[in-house]
């Protein structure tokens, strides 16, 4: 900073405002000044003026599984607004693993990083407790909480499990299997409750199979059997990723706002930080979205046989 001053024929503290505060220097200064960091080649320590500052811009976040196209949404909505507010963010994929998100987070806290998003594979509350006890908040990410111990965003997963239940039930199936994953993530409980709902208000003779699977990957809900969607087999999805409407079939789908659901997120972190370094009170929320049915070939009524 010496060097561009005095190449620039200013202060330091000229410098410094025109990296920090430009509006408080006249337009040819600050030209004067750009001019001579071009030349010096020279790049601010972004590293130790937040040091100095005393909190890191950088966010960390935690999702379960960066290849599920759900979270990759997730992560632009949140990157987009983190972006304009000039954080960057670091993303760890902790990949259904308990041990490896254990480990993401404690890395993130040993960076002492401004603030966690955090999807968590079960119950999360030591951790954001212990985050927050060290100065980082925690916003907690698809999945709805109480709104007291923490801020959290998400979806209701017992309405979208109804909502698809539902739908197959209008279309004259009587025989529904739920397919959603491990029962230790509670998206996963909350969908099948809504769907099991659907079933037992329906009455009669319709049933509900519950397939449980290891994880929530395509490989895992994958399975041949010669069978044609919609003729044979009816066929919901969960999420609308974009792949839903440009499959073979088109498939129905019970939509979630993935992009607004990181962008809430990270807009309550943001203000949870912001509160935090000028002492203002922060009041937690917790933001719950509905999601909408989107019906598409795959649920198509089936048409009687002649004859």
């Amino acid at each position: 900073m010496r060097d561009v001053a005095v190449l620039a024929k200013v202060s330091v503290g000229t410098v410094s405002n025109v990296l920090n505060s430009p509006d408080r220097v006249s337009e040819s200064t600050r030209r004067r000044v750009e001019q001579a960091i071009e030349k010096l080649g020279w790049v601010p320590n972004e590293s130790a003026r937040q040091l100095r500052a005393g909190r890191s811009r950088s966010i960390g976040m935690v999702v379960m599984d960066i290849a599920n196209p759900f979270f990759t949404d997730v992560v632009k909505g949140a990157e987009d607004l983190l972006y304009s507010g000039q954080y960057s963010v670091q993303v760890g994929n902790s990949d259904s693993n308990l041990d490896r998100e254990l480990t993401l987070l404690e890395r993130f806290e040993q960076q002492r990083v401004g603030g966690v998003l955090f999807a968590p594979i079960e119950d999360s509350a030591e951790w954001v407790l212990r985050l927050r006890q060290r100065g980082i908040p925690v916003v907690i990410v698809d999945r709805a909480g109480n709104g007291t111990d923490y801020c959290s965003v998400g979806v209701d997963d017992v309405a979208g499990g109804r909502l698809a239940g539902q739908h197959l039930l209008d279309q004259g199936h009587k025989r529904i299997a739920f397919v959603g994953g491990p029962s230790s993530l509670a998206q996963v409980r909350d969908r099948r409750h809504g769907a099991e709902l659907a079933v037992e208000q329906a009455g009669g003779d319709a049933s509900l199979l519950v397939v449980s699977t290891p994880t929530t990957s395509l490989e895992a809900g994958v399975s041949s059997a010669g069978l044609r969607v919609p003729e044979d087999m009816a066929i919901i999805g969960y999420d609308d990723i974009a792949f839903a409407a440009a499959a073979a079939v088109p498939l129905s789908s019970v939509r979630q706002p993935r992009e607004d659901i990181g962008r809430k997120s990270a807009e309550l972190l943001v203000g949870e930080i912001e509160a935090a370094d000028s002492s203002a009170p922060h009041h937690h929320e917790s933001v719950r979205f509905t999601p909408q049915l989107v019906v598409r070939r795959s649920t198509q009524r089936r048409k009687p046989r002649k004859g």
